[in-house]
């Protein structure tokens, strides 16, 4: 949990990410030594920054940079806090931001930039970062492994950019606050359906580059699909932690106040991706009953997405989409040929599980049964696992599910 702002902080101590990774593991081995006999701290974040720092610290010392360092940051160091160095207008002071800024170097590949800074920044394991990119696990993990030797050889510094330097990375930057938000919001794997503070860490991230970057539409974009999806998560999980379908969900406890804060972000967002994303996000902030979303709408929206920034995933999403306009048939051929065109699909739970829920609108009931329990023997988290069990068993009993 701690892990992201501990590196964060080390990182603009050392000028190196890898080096930065090294002493929070360092410290995190440091705590299970310790606390069995000291009993853990009143605030073990702090505890954990502290002793990462005094590692950091002694490194310092130890290069032949000893002097210059010690004067530019070893007054500091030796304080129970950090302060941030003074910035100007266009620095970034959130130090979680700058260590994605940083990952994010052109010296990386796009895909390794993505894979790299997810694992720092959101502390997702490899399995969860295959699953966003819809890659095997091995390719992740050695994504991430050269990422890191290449920073080190190029001697790639905690650093801010600016200008187009900057403007070069935003794209990258934008996607990983993306993907780390995703992971919050459904989790790839444990015993809960969301991870809040990983939604929570998005969120601020991308209202900081709104006031970094505030004409860049996509950034509007992405904030209001954020904003807007984080509206929902009080009522996406009932009081035993189970999921709720946005069907079945009180509308009620969705977050006004965030609902408005979208709406505002995305009237600034051009017509990229992530803007096209809120605007179906925002058909749904905008219907008071399920019955009353707009699935035309959406339906448009997500072909043009499609046309915009093709992935399978979107396709997929606008199979559900034309499911609720037009009915299940149409989107049944849209679903089978996608599973026919995308192997990388093979293994992702939710194309079965889109399928089942097809089927089921169909009377296609053991179908239906067998979608669903593929589906269930795919995924990783417990809640949704329980929820597609359901699902199949009610399929099988010859009824449909309660929507998508």
């Amino acid at each position: 949990m701690e892990s992201a702002r501990i590196i964060a902080t080390v990182a603009r101590i050392v000028r190196d990410v890898g080096i930065a990774e090294e002493i929070a593991q360092d410290a995190l081995v440091t705590a299970l030594e310790q606390w069995p006999r000291t009993g853990v701290p009143e605030r073990p974040g702090a505890w954990l920054t502290a002793t990462a720092k005094h590692r950091a610290v002694d490194l310092v010392r130890r290069r032949e940079t000893y002097a210059r360092k010690l004067a530019e940051v070893g007054r500091e160091l030796a304080e129970e806090t950090y302060d941030p160095e003074p910035s100007g207008p266009g620095d970034i002071d959130d130090d979680l931001l700058r260590l994605i800024f940083t990952a994010c170097h052109p010296v990386l590949s796009a895909e390794a930039r993505t894979a790299l800074t997810l694992r720092l920044v959101g502390g997702l394991r490899t399995d969860e970062i295959a699953r966003a990119f819809l890659v095997p696990e091995p390719t992740v993990a050695q994504r991430i492994v050269r990422a890191k030797r290449t920073l080190a050889k190029a001697g790639v510094e905690f650093e801010t950019p600016y200008g187009q330097e900057r403007a070069a990375r935003l794209g990258s930057v934008l996607e990983v606050i993306y993907l780390i938000f995703n992971e919050g919001y459904a989790a790839t794997a444990g015993d809960d359906l969301l991870r809040p503070g990983l939604c929570e860490d998005a969120l601020r991230l991308v209202r900081v580059l709104q006031g970094l970057v505030p004409k860049e539409g996509e950034v509007h974009g992405l904030a209001a699909l954020l904003e807007i999806q984080a509206s929902r998560t009080a009522a996406r999980t009932g009081p035993d932690g189970e999921p709720v379908l946005l069907a079945d969900q009180n509308r009620r406890r969705w977050n006004r106040l965030l609902i408005r804060r979208g709406f505002a972000a995305l009237e600034k967002a051009g017509t990229g991706p992530y803007a096209l994303q809120a605007a179906i996000a925002a058909c749904h902030a905008r219907a008071v009953r399920y019955e009353d979303t707009d699935w035309r709408t959406i339906a448009a929206l997500y072909e043009r997405l499609a046309a915009a920034a093709p992935s399978p995933v979107v396709e997929l999403n606008r199979a559900v989409a034309v499911s609720m306009a037009y009915g299940p048939g149409p989107a049944l051929d849209m679903v089978d040929r996608l599973a026919a065109a995308e192997p990388g699909l093979e293994d992702y739970h939710l194309l079965p599980s889109v399928r089942g829920d097809l089927l089921a609108r169909l009377g296609r009931g053991e179908e239906a049964r067998a979608a669903f329990e593929r589906a269930a023997s795919l995924t990783r988290n417990e809640r949704e696992r329980a929820l597609l069990r359901a699902k199949a068993a009610e399929a099988g009993d010859g009824g449909a599910p309660d929507g998508l």
